[in-house]
């Protein structure tokens, strides 16, 4: 299956542009600095068609179950409620969160055994860089 090379746990490496990612979405001053800290593992797990994906920092830790392709609704690490879709498009997965008539991206790709995650919001491109733990 294309997903199982996401598969596992994450820990972050490096990150750019996340607080200009996160004052974007309108996430206030408090929790960007919280956002800017936190080095949040990132753990992927498929049981069936469902993926698992949870995000765990001592700041928060925040849990999705979704199937590809299916709206399901979110609440994020910053408390946006949004409506999600994941997809799979050419080995990345596709992540597009929708409220109030705002929409932002987050597509994750494994690119030499790392994973990388560009955080899209207008012209405003984060990235951040996973590696796997053994």
């Amino acid at each position: 299956k294309m997903v199982d090379k996401f598969v596992g746990t994450w820990k972050i490496l490096e990150s750019d542009k996340f607080d200009e990612y996160m004052k974007a979405l309108g996430v206030g001053f408090a929790t960007r600095q919280m956002g800017n800290m936190a080095k949040p593992n990132l753990l992927f797990s498929v049981e069936g068609d469902v993926i698992c994906m949870k995000s765990q920092s001592t700041f928060k830790t925040t849990e999705v179950k979704f199937k590809l392709g299916e709206e399901f609704e979110e609440t994020t690490a910053d408390d946006r409620k949004t409506k999600t879709t994941i997809t799979l498009e050419n080995g990345k997965l596709v992540q597009k969160q929708c409220w109030d008539g705002k929409q932002t991206m987050i597509e994750r790709e494994v690119i030499d055994g790392k994973l990388i995650a560009k955080c899209i919001m207008g012209d405003v491109v984060a990235v951040r860089k996973y590696e796997k733990e053994a």
